[in-house]
């Protein structure tokens, strides 16, 4: 592909550029390309990250798959730079470069010593905006191992599976990794055209956080931008492609196979993460199943012994989310398990914390808010996640206020929006489907079931919730 002859609506405008707090700095390009950084004193680091506002919310079924797809050949090599040379500069520089997409982004990052940031966001742009799509069908293996990984893994499945019970046949109901099918028909003419059609200037977000100087990071991206193929496209395109809510209808999801515990899943629609009831939610979770002092934990693991694993999880997406719990347990545990997990869906309702149990909720969030910003990477990921969702960059002390505001009404008047089993989906990965049913009664609200074998073969959904540690299909 020819390369642009000329800088054209690249440059940043004084409109488009201000100071949101003391610690963030955001430039918006005539392109309509985001750049916000954030410098933190003391450090010798940057952690980079390019943002695309595109996942697999935004794929049709017959491209489900493309976007991981697309994510993995970045690193395939781009028009300056081959795939091992890739590996090797960042090899050279001490760094890791990685990538990962979800259901309504996709993110190229890493963190490199403030000496390489030149040279590191020089790579990554050209990976971004000029990949060859070389190599396919070496990539398109890898890509198939992975599907396979994932489907071997009932710990993951389950989590597909509620989002199909949850979401149906909505685009967030569909698993990132996408199905082996798509993954190993789609050709290279076809990964070029979703590259034009969705990795657009307005939905780019390029995101620092550590030893940075913006002005400079606002200079290497008008320089990156002048070089690209589509110079003068429309500085809006590429936002808003991801799908409205869906409708929202209780049911029950097994899929048979070979384990030695059930894996459950129970949940159903949240809310969506510009709502401002997300603080709220946090400290819901905490009580409900987000810390081993939660209830679930308590009641299940710690006094009954009757799962090693068992946390809530939430996804808040642009207009939907999904809260939900997951256990796994043995077969002869099952139906203990499920009543205990019945029983506290109904006190949550009733009673949804005790003022003990806000303030350690409310503390034990704004301890870990703060203690994960003690990081680079978790700060670029605050700012390139926030700019890209159309959110407020919020200061930490803002954030913390926030959460001391939420009261016990806040989470009661969740918890009955929520948590209501009549609400809830129920999803199970397990060796017998006649044990699951057996044991659900507790849990299952009138709704439609779908037995095992019609369930569809799914992967990992990459930004899900699933407790610490949890991450999502890259490379």
């Amino acid at each position: 592909m020819a390369r642009a002859a000329r800088a054209t609506g690249v440059t940043a405008t004084e409109a488009g550029h201000r100071i949101l707090t003391a610690e963030h700095r955001i430039t918006t390009l005539d392109s309509g390309v985001r750049v916000v950084s954030e410098r933190v004193p003391g450090v010798r680091s940057v952690a980079l990250g390019l943002w695309i506002g595109t996942g697999s919310a935004a794929e049709r079924d017959s491209e489900a798959g493309i976007s991981h797809l697309l994510e993995h050949m970045l690193f395939r090599g781009s028009e300056r730079f081959g795939s091992e040379e890739i590996d090797q500069i960042f090899d050279a520089m001490g760094a890791e470069i990685n990538a990962g997409t979800d259901k309504e982004a996709t993110s190229l990052y890493t963190r490199v010593l403030d000496r390489h940031l030149e040279r590191a966001f020089d790579v990554m742009s050209d990976m971004l905006w000029q990949p060859r799509f070389g190599e396919l069908e070496a990539e398109r293996e890898v890509v198939l191992e992975e599907i396979a990984m994932y489907e071997d893994d009932p710990q993951d499945r389950v989590f597909d599976l509620l989002g199909r019970a949850i979401f149906d046949s909505h685009p967030l109901g569909r698993p990132v990794i996408g199905t082996a099918a798509v993954v190993g028909a789609v050709t290279r003419e076809q990964l070029q055209a979703f590259h034009r059609e969705r990795y657009l200037p307005g939905a780019i977000v390029i995101a620092a956080a550590g030893s940075i100087d913006h002005d400079a990071l606002v200079a290497m991206t008008e320089a990156a931008a002048a070089a690209r193929d589509r110079t003068g496209a429309d500085a809006a395109a590429g936002r808003g492609v991801v799908a409205e809510a869906p409708a929202f209808v209780p049911r029950v999801r097994f899929l048979e196979k070979d384990t030695e515990q059930y894996h459950l899943c129970v949940g159903g629609p949240g809310i969506a993460r510009d709502d401002e009831r997300r603080f709220a939610l946090r400290v819901l979770e905490g009580v409900l199943g987000g810390t081993s002092s939660s209830r679930l934990f308590q009641e299940v693991r710690e006094r009954r012994g009757l799962a090693y694993s068992v946390f809530t999880f939430c996804n808040l997406y642009a207009h939907a989310g999904e809260v939900g719990l997951y256990l796994g347990t043995r077969p002869e545990n099952l139906g203990d398990a499920v009543e205990v997990v019945a029983g506290e869906l109904q006190r949550c309702l009733q009673d949804p914390a005790s003022e003990e149990e806000l303030t350690r909720s409310r503390e034990n969030l704004k301890g870990r808010l703060v203690l994960g910003l003690e990081s680079t990477g978790a700060r670029m990921s605050r700012l390139g996640a926030s700019v890209l969702g159309e959110l407020p960059v919020l200061s930490v002390n803002e954030m913390l206020e926030r959460i001391d505001a939420v009261s016990i009404e806040d989470v009661r008047e969740l918890a009955g929006e929520l948590f209501s089993p009549a609400r809830m989906s129920v999803a199970c990965v397990g060796p017998a489907e006649e044990g699951f049913r057996a044991a659900i009664g507790p849990l299952a609200a009138p709704g439609e079931s779908q037995p095992a074998e019609a369930v569809p073969a799914a992967g990992v959904s990459a930004g899900r919730a699933r407790g610490p540690g949890a991450g999502g299909a890259g490379r």
